[in-house]
């Protein structure tokens, strides 16, 4: 069975046991559990799959938040020619990874 879900006009397609990274959830720590009640489609299994007009009601999703991870650095370099103009900045995202536990709906 698997689930689409809408995480702050993010869309994840997951099953159970899955390991994602999400963007970064300030205020959760490893161990705690999230629920995403924006589910957008579930499918697979045996019934029939469901597409919801934009959410499938009464679907939820739970998820365990392993760590806070930061993801690769990217490097942004801005260069002026005979202007004597040269910039470098840098920017890393931070990321929740998460595991999920149930889909339920």
């Amino acid at each position: 069975m698997y689930a689409v879900l809408d995480d702050r006009n993010q869309q994840y397609r997951v099953a159970q046991g899955d390991k994602i990274k999400i963007h970064l959830h300030a205020g959760a720590n490893e161990g705690d559990t999230l629920t995403f009640d924006k589910v957008c489609a579930i499918g697979g299994g045996d019934a029939a799959g469901k597409v919801g007009t934009p959410f499938v009601d009464g679907a939820t999703v739970t998820a365990k938040v392993l760590k806070n991870v930061k993801g690769p650095k990217v490097i942004i370099g801005k260069f002026r020619r005979r202007k004597n103009s040269k910039k470098r900045t840098g920017f890393r995202a931070q990321y929740t990874m998460v595991q999920i536990e149930s889909i339920n709906g």
